[in-house]
């Protein structure tokens, strides 16, 4: 039922809340907020967005402070349905692009943006539409009773113009009330695409966007190397990386068992090549009802009132359980890859599509990450190492920071990786 509450962290007991932000989300720089979809409470005139149930915005502030998070990157899945021209959150385009019609809309999202702040959370990004070129016609439906098809979650489409047009009233008065918000667009198609092509017609607005952002969902992680020139097309010096990845069911072209390399290699992919600032992965739980959760999320917990499954037989109710094949991939550099580190440029004598490294170094501290996507151990030779000693770690999907001991050098350290695997080297 639309008016049921199932929702993380609103279902976890008080201990698994408190789990769930300490274990998992401790470590992540951004929570990814979808006004629309998560957070879809409306005023009486379905002006504006507002908490969806009594608590909703305590028990995202109090996920802000005890996570660590450096705040809420902001983003539409839909604007409330006084806007829209169905007035629906699902499907549909907005109601008008007249001049009186966008001041308004864009002064109802400042206000948005204003509620947000008023609740303590700190909005750091902010982005006018999740996937603007995404309508009906291209996204799965639901059929109802009475013969009508809907949209099956909160979705606005968007034409580069009308995209462009918003967009270029609502960005300055984002930044007049977050100076330093970081306002990304167009959360699809990159710098390259038809959206970003409109928004550069316009010096003013281009200077208003601080990052070009894409959705390359469940892709090979070889795409930022061999898809380089693409990715970054267009981009003009500003950061370029992707906000949203994930694995659909439909998506075959990796197995489960794949997505533990994929996942951490596209993220170490992004930042090698793309030199993103920053990596997303979409969905932190999923519940144990929903069979595609593998490929969704971090991991899995049960509702109130849920039949447990395969997913997680023995999970209680207001449980939550961990997803290796995800979640093992990320957390190694949640723990030893801090999100204020500067990257190091590594120039390696072959890139390889199975193996990669990344370097970073913050406050004198350094740290190297290796993986190994092939059936073999392979022996990564680093040379112009300034760390004397290293302190090793590995992930795999089976387990999780098992101790390697330490490497010494001056010059050069030899570091075999065993297939399968991710391996962490921290200066001590």
């Amino acid at each position: 039922m639309p008016s049921e509450v199932v929702a993380v962290p609103h279902d976890l007991t008080p201990s698994e809340k408190t789990r769930f932000y300490t274990q998992m989300l401790h470590g992540f720089r951004y929570s990814r907020l979808a006004l629309g979809l998560y957070l879809r409470g409306l005023d009486a005139e379905q002006k504006h967005i507002i908490e969806r149930y009594p608590g909703q915005m305590n028990d995202l502030h109090t996920m802000q402070e005890v996570s660590g998070i450096e705040g809420f990157d902001v983003e539409y899945w839909s604007p409330a349905p006084y806007w829209k021209a169905n007035k629906s959150y699902y499907g549909g385009t907005i109601a008008s692009t007249t001049p009186e019609f966008v001041s308004a809309f864009s002064d109802a999202m400042v206000q948005d943006l204003r509620y947000l702040d008023a609740h303590g959370l700190r909005v750091v990004q902010w982005g006018l539409q999740n996937e603007p070129g995404v309508g009906l016609q291209a996204k799965s439906a639901v059929a109802h009773a009475s013969g009508s098809a809907a949209q099956a979650y909160a979705t606005c489409s968007y034409s580069p113009e009308d995209y462009f047009t918003v967009l270029r009233a609502t960005a300055p008065k984002v930044r007049a009330l977050l100076p330093d918000v970081q306002i990304q667009a167009p959360s699809w198609d990159g710098p390259s695409g038809k959206y970003a092509a409109e928004i550069r017609k316009d010096p003013a607005l281009t200077k208003n966007i601080d990052s070009w952002t894409w959705h390359q969902i469940g892709h090979d992680s070889n795409d930022p190397i061999d898809l380089r020139a693409k990715y970054l097309d267009g981009a003009d010096g500003k950061p370029v990386y992707e906000n949203e990845f994930e694995y659909q069911p439909w998506a075959k072209n990796l197995t489960v068992d794949q997505y533990f390399m994929n996942t951490g290699q596209s993220l170490m992919n992004w930042m090698v090549f793309e030199n993103s600032p920053v990596w997303y992965w979409l969905h932190a739980l999923k519940p144990v009802t929903n069979m595609e959760a593998t490929g969704y999320a971090l991991g899995f917990w049960r509702p109130a009132g849920a039949i447990n499954n395969t997913l997680r037989p023995n999970l209680q109710v207001g449980h939550w359980d961990f997803n290796p094949y995800i979640w093992n991939a990320l957390a190694g550099f949640l723990k030893y890859l801090p999100w204020d580190a500067t990257r190091l440029q590594v120039d390696e004598s072959t890139v390889q599509y199975d193996q990669r490294i990344l370097v970073w170094r913050k406050l004198g501290k350094l740290g190297i990450a290796l993986s190994n996507r092939g059936t073999h151990p392979y022996t990564f030779v680093l040379t112009g190492i300034t760390a004397k000693e290293l302190q090793g770690h590995r992930y795999t999907v089976s387990s999780l920071n098992d101790p390697l001991g330490t490497k010494r050098g001056e010059s050069q350290i030899s570091i075999t990786v065993p297939p399968q695997s991710y391996e962490f080297w921290i200066s001590r």
